[in-house]
């Protein structure tokens, strides 16, 4: 799809007063006149941004269907500004709430990967609490949510609990980067503030759960677990068996595209033909 991809360039909506203002990049694509579908919400993983594989693949569905698409850089990823070492999951939750708000759909399709899939959650939390566009599906791409309390904080050596109590962070080898991953102490506290697999989430839409079962960052057994926080959605749970983390070869980006196109499918009660 990569003759679909738009070519539009970067739009940036300012977040925050005063220190906190950061300059958020966006990439927008308005639906084909008459097109009533859902717009997709691309949310990218810790540490990417939404130029990747995956967030141009959704980005090429959208051109293919003529449904808008939003696209977005967290502060500190990507295009947009602030300091990489000052997010936590509400700085990037009020982020996405920013941008959703000043694009304004009326209904909207979670994509979420890795740490999206955590700021999909929170955002369905925030949208049904404080009004907002419709939330008429969620795909979610190895999700972590709850992922500092769940997998970093148990799993701290000695080294690491010593560099976040001396320094603030810690750093670790990537495996798709050269550069280091950073956690920082704000990220972690933060993340507890955030955890949403501590009681039942009411999304009120279908959810699409991709899951690579050789994930080594985010385990199968998270999205069963995560399964068990939505007993009251319509909740599919695809296993991936030779599946990755990052799930981004052809076979696993044609099941990205499916489910985003079911779930399309669903919210317009079958009236246009995929």
């Amino acid at each position: 799809m990569s003759d679909q991809i738009s070519n539009a360039l970067p739009q940036f909506l300012t977040v925050g007063e005063g220190e906190a203002a950061r300059e958020i990049a966006m990439l927008l694509r308005p639906a084909q006149a008459g097109n009533a579908a859902p717009s997709l919400v691309w949310l990218s993983g810790y540490r990417s941004d939404m130029s990747g594989t995956k967030a141009a693949e959704i980005d090429g569905l959208a051109a293919e269907l003529g449904v808008a698409c939003i696209r977005l850089d967290y502060s500190g990823h990507g295009l947009s500004g602030g300091s990489f070492r000052d997010g936590t999951i509400s700085r990037w939750l009020e982020e996405a709430l920013a941008v959703i708000r000043h694009v304004a759909p009326e209904r909207i399709i979670l994509v979420g990967s890795s740490m999206g899939g955590w700021i999909a959650l929170r955002l369905a939390q925030e949208l049904a609490r404080q009004g907002g566009p419709k939330l008429a599906g969620m795909v979610l791409i190895a999700p972590a949510p709850d992922f500092t309390s769940e997998l970093i904080e148990p799993n701290l050596k000695a080294k690491e609990r010593k560099s976040l109590a001396e320094r603030g962070y810690f750093e670790e080898r990537s495996q798709y980067s050269p550069e280091l991953n950073i956690y920082t102490r704000a990220l972690i506290e933060d993340g507890r503030k955030n955890r949403v697999l501590d009681g039942m989430i009411e999304t009120g839409c279908p959810v699409h759960i991709l899951q690579g079962m050789k994930d080594p960052d985010v385990p199968h057994a998270h999205a069963m677990k995560l399964l068990e926080h939505l007993p009251a959605d319509d909740v599919v749970l695809t296993f991936i068996r030779d599946g990755d983390h990052r799930l981004s070869r052809p076979g696993d980006i044609a099941l990205l595209l499916s489910a985003v196109k079911g779930i399309i499918r669903s919210s317009i009660n079958m009236q246009m033909p995929i």
